[in-house]
């Protein structure tokens, strides 16, 4: 019965964003930029194809791996572009549930709030995973051409870091969109919130040099960015897994406990 919860809201939800005009906006953004980024670091003046050029033209032989490397560049881009579009597919999970008052509907059901936060962060998961079916795409025919030929152990485990992180990202979002039925207000709440998370290896390593090393270590350990990086480097971070599942399960957790509240109140 609670899968079959799951997979009803799971598939309501999957369908709102296939006939959403504004998912597809988003899509198309996202597209177009990663399609940009794509194009300027490998074939750009300044790009990686160009830089191996000019290196061959001294006559100095190419040390690097150059697929390996664009790899780093390019999802270290997506990595920021992901922290201005995952909140956008967030904020409507809830607050736009809040804003027609359906969500009183949601919250005196008999379905559990965690059913539904499941298949909510589900749906939106998997929405975010098509949209980067397109990248993948031109990445394998990069990559088909790579001399010598990239280890796809990288690119698969840089990819999961990447759908990982998204799923932190949106679990968070998903939350604070419970909280309002304003979705541009849940959408900035949530874009400050991961910048915060983003950086706090930053700020580990400040207060590891000015107030302790082993308090600065464990904010660190917590920022999403550090275990991010790891995965893009093809470094299988089991630590790594913890902490984005952490956040995963945080994000469910808060958000089924914010449902919770409005159902005690009604």
């Amino acid at each position: 019965m609670i899968i079959n919860n799951i997979t009803a809201i799971f598939q309501k939800e999957l369908r709102g964003y296939f006939t959403s005009p504004l998912a597809y906006l988003v899509a198309g953004f996202f597209w177009l930029l990663t399609g940009f980024f794509f194009v300027y670091l490998l074939l750009g003046q300044e790009g990686i194809i160009a830089e191996v050029s000019r290196i061959e033209r001294l006559g100095q032989p190419v040390n690097a791996d150059v697929a390996y490397n664009f790899l780093l560049s390019y999802l270290g881009l997506m990595s920021g572009l992901i922290i201005f579009i995952v909140p956008i597919l967030s904020m409507n999970l809830y607050a736009e549930e809040r804003q027609f008052k359906t969500i009183e509907l949601l919250a005196t059901s008999p379905i559990t709030n965690w059913v539904v936060a499941v298949g909510k962060l589900l749906g939106v998961v998997c929405f975010f995973t098509f949209m980067m079916f397109p990248v993948l795409i031109y990445e394998a025919i990069a990559f088909s051409n790579a001399n010598p030929p990239i280890n796809l152990t990288v690119p698969l485990l840089a990819h999961l870091g990447l759908i990982l992180l998204a799923a932190a990202i949106l679990s968070l979002g998903m939350f604070i969109s419970s909280l309002t039925n304003s979705t541009i207000f849940a959408a900035i709440i949530t874009f400050i919130a991961i910048v915060f998370l983003w950086y706090l290896d930053g700020l580990g390593t400040a207060i590891s040099a000015t107030i302790s090393p082993q308090l600065g270590a464990a904010i660190s350990y917590l920022s999403l960015l550090k275990h991010y990086d790891n995965f893009i480097k093809g470094i299988f971070d089991t630590g790594g897994i913890v902490v984005f599942f952490s956040y995963i399960f945080l994000g469910i957790f808060l958000t089924a406990n914010s449902i919770e509240i409005l159902r005690f109140k009604r």
